[in-house]
């Protein structure tokens, strides 16, 4: 039976349930090292000045504010938009994320931290249909500290068979890619074998990510990394390259998924200088290419850095 337009129109643009969330410094310490961090990268892994990398909050939709395993279903089903027809769950892809940092993140949440959500916009094609989400991360003042899109593609969705599509709220608009000159920054890095079992323990333990067999009934021939832990590891070249590794130098940043990535894969973050923000911001469109599988894993890359010294020589 077909969802109901008017209803599905007063849906977007909706606050629904915040969720409680919560994290410490061995929290923002596992998710550099799952994003990739290595021993040189101090200031994230150990360091007098350890600070959180900025794209933290990411991990917050499924870590919430638990701090030992939880159960995927029951997490995913529990982040539900109330009043949408259910989806498939095993047919849901992560389609975009970004997210804009307004504040440094403390080392230790402490109470009262919270995720305020809004469904930000529905897009019904033949595909299946498109919701995307918008998150506030604040804390018990209500002090926001992260802004952040994501977007699911629930395949084979149906919702009113008539193209439906309402938006109300949209991340910024992204620059393309400059393809008629060569890139300005190029950073390749090789993920682990374990990459998936590290970036895990950030919160999100969806069976695909360590079990082959459900990656294999999926479609994807088996144990796939985690979309976020490939968005990480974008975020760390774009900040290595352009902002000279300064967790404060990252405004902002954000991908399409465009392929799966295996765990030991090896990725080539490939970037641009298309704008001169405001003061030092340099503006940034990138992509991601899988090296060992030769196909774009990240599209439609764009970020805003406050530009290091060295990386304007």
């Amino acid at each position: 039976m077909a969802a109901n337009i008017k209803q599905l129109e007063n849906l977007v643009g909706k606050e629904y349930a915040s969720d409680p969330v919560a994290w410490n410094t061995r929290d923002l310490l596992t998710y550099a090292i799952g994003i990739g961090a290595k021993p040189s990268d101090t200031q994230f892994v150990y360091d007098p000045a350890f600070a959180a990398f900025p794209t933290y909050p990411v991990a917050l939709f499924l870590k919430g504010a638990d701090q030992d395993v939880v159960n995927f279903a029951q997490r995913a089903a529990s982040s539900t938009v109330p009043g949408m027809p259910t989806f498939d769950p095993k047919r849901v892809v992560h389609a975009s994320q970004s997210i804009e940092i307004l504040k440094p993140l403390p080392l230790v949440s402490g109470p009262g931290w919270r995720l305020k959500k809004r469904l930000a916009s529905i897009r019904e094609n033949k595909g299946g249909v498109i919701l995307e989400s918008e998150f506030m991360l604040v804390d018990s003042r209500d002090t926001p500290y992260a802004r952040l899109f994501s977007a699911s593609f629930n395949l084979g969705g149906k919702l009113t068979g008539t193209r439906f599509a309402r938006m109300v709220l949209s991340p910024p608009v992204h620059e393309s890619i400059p393809k008629a000159r060569a890139p300005d920054w190029v950073v390749r890095e090789k993920t682990l074998p374990e990459q998936a079992l590290i970036y895990r323990l950030s919160g999100d333990y969806n069976p695909l990510h360590i079990d082959p067999t459900v990656g294999a009934a999926s479609g994807f021939g088996g144990v796939i990394l985690h979309g976020l832990s490939t968005f990480g590891f974008a975020a760390r070249a774009i900040l290595q390259a352009v902002g000279g590794n300064d967790p404060a130098a990252l405004r902002y940043i954000g991908v399409r998924f465009t392929a799966p990535v295996k765990p030991g894969d090896e990725l080539e973050t490939r970037a641009w200088r298309v704008n001169n923000g405001p003061g030092d911001i340099a503006e940034i469109a990138f992509e991601v290419n899988n090296v060992t599988t030769d196909k774009i894993v990240i599209g439609g890359g764009f970020a805003r850095v406050v530009e290091a010294e060295r990386s304007k020589l």
